[in-house]
């Protein structure tokens, strides 16, 4: 996690985010306001991720271009499709 970001000079910013994981570009769907990007992490994982369009084009996001996706969340919401109970 330490080190060079992809494709730039300048050295790593350090974060606080341990959730870091090393990718690359998948694909990437450009819409008007929004962008949908897929970062294969290796082991037939892929993470999806949609940022803005804008952003996207500030970091030129690429297929098979060096990613890394860096996760911060305050909640994970979990779903079965078992019925529910009446309680």
């Amino acid at each position: 996690m330490a080190g060079r970001p992809p494709g730039g000079d300048n050295p790593a910013m350090a974060l606080s985010a341990r959730n870091q994981f090393h990718g690359t570009v998948a694909s990437v769907k450009t819409g008007a306001v929004m962008s949908e990007v897929v970062v294969d992490i290796g082991g037939g994982h892929k993470i999806v991720s949609l940022i803005s369009s804008s952003s996207a084009k500030r970091l030129k996001l690429r297929k098979g271009s060096p990613a890394i996706a860096v996760i911060k969340a305050t909640e994970v919401i979990i779903s079965t499709d078992e019925p529910q109970d009446e309680g």
